[in-house]
């Protein structure tokens, strides 16, 4: 049989069959995938060859060449990685300038393993209804700055399903990621969308302004007006895996362009003469916090590092 995994609790998977069954699945042990040091070597989005077991339930026995993939570092096995979704058509990252905060750094890191694995992000800036005039205006200057970038935003709320239509539309008929750090409303964003699904939501700790987990696993949801949306367990940090520092500047896109024009080709836009990238930075066409990122993951690009300042 040949179906989806719809849904990974960490033992167990869920494939939905081509044929419209749901099987829960396992895989044999001895189940690795060539070239990737991962926690689980499928992921929910993959598409699988099961083998029946009389019992009624089944062994994954193979994956389907994969059309892309996002991956972060384990957060506790800093040498493997989590495999967060496959085959995806767009990644939605949804942000909060407040209650609780996202850091410019969590989104960039983000947007780099998006491009490296050659996956579009949309920038879903949440919680509007909550912010005060100060907030709104910063919001803007984010929004502002990754548009200038090149990544498309949205600002709403999903709370007062004010701006959802426009999420429901962009999710329309496509294989949707959505992901973001504890809090940030996703559940609620994924309730709006598809009522059915009754996701668990939970306050966010007014202490510590950060969210707590309420999804604990990955899933893949069906709309109702066509495609699925793939909600995942939110994220405090996210660790970069496996970008080559040579590679890096690339999955900046305003970096990328300027670093053509630099003296030298093996350029790390840290110091060169004739480094045009620095260049546009005095000049103040790349903004100083995402080439702060920049620096960040070029020079540490230790997870568990990150997380402590985060």
């Amino acid at each position: 049989m040949q179906g989806l995994v719809i849904k990974n609790t960490g033992s167990w998977y869920t494939v939905k069959t081509d044929d419209g069954c749901i099987v829960e699945s396992k895989i044999k042990g001895n189940f690795r995938l060539k070239g990737i040091r991962s926690t689980s070597p499928v992921a929910v989005g993959d598409r699988v060859q099961l083998v029946n077991n009389q019992d009624g339930t089944a062994f994954i026995a193979e994956i389907e060449d994969r059309k892309n993939y996002i991956i972060r570092k384990s957060s506790n096995l800093s040498k493997q990685s989590h495999i967060l979704a496959a085959n995806l058509d767009v990644a939605l990252l949804v942000v909060t300038v407040n209650h609780p905060q996202t850091s410019t750094t969590f989104i960039d890191r983000f947007l780099a393993s998006a491009e490296a694995y050659r996956i579009p992000v949309v920038l879903v800036f949440n919680k509007t209804d909550l912010l005060n005039e100060d907030e709104m205006r910063y919001q803007q200057m984010v929004m502002n700055l990754y548009e200038t970038v090149g990544y498309h935003c949205l600002a709403i709320s999903a709370e007062t399903g004010a701006g959802v239509d426009d999420v429901r539309a962009l999710l329309k008929g496509r294989i949707s990621l959505l992901s973001g750090n504890s809090g940030v409303g996703k559940s609620t964003l994924i309730n709006k969308l598809l009522p059915t699904a009754n996701l668990k939501t939970a306050e966010i700790s007014y202490a510590h302004n950060a969210g707590m987990h309420t999804t604990t696993f990955s899933e893949m949801l069906e709309l109702p007006e066509g495609g699925w949306v793939i909600d995942t367990p939110g994220i405090k940090g996210f660790g970069t895996f496996d970008i080559e520092p040579t590679e890096l500047s690339s999955y900046f896109k305003e970096i990328f362009e300027f670093s053509k024009g630099c003296r030298f080709n093996n350029c790390t836009h840290t110091h060169e003469p004739g480094c045009a990238v620095l260049q546009a930075l005095n000049d103040h066409y790349i903004a100083q916090s995402r080439y702060q990122s920049y620096l960040n993951m070029l020079e540490d690009k230790d997870e568990g590092k990150y997380r402590e300042a985060f």
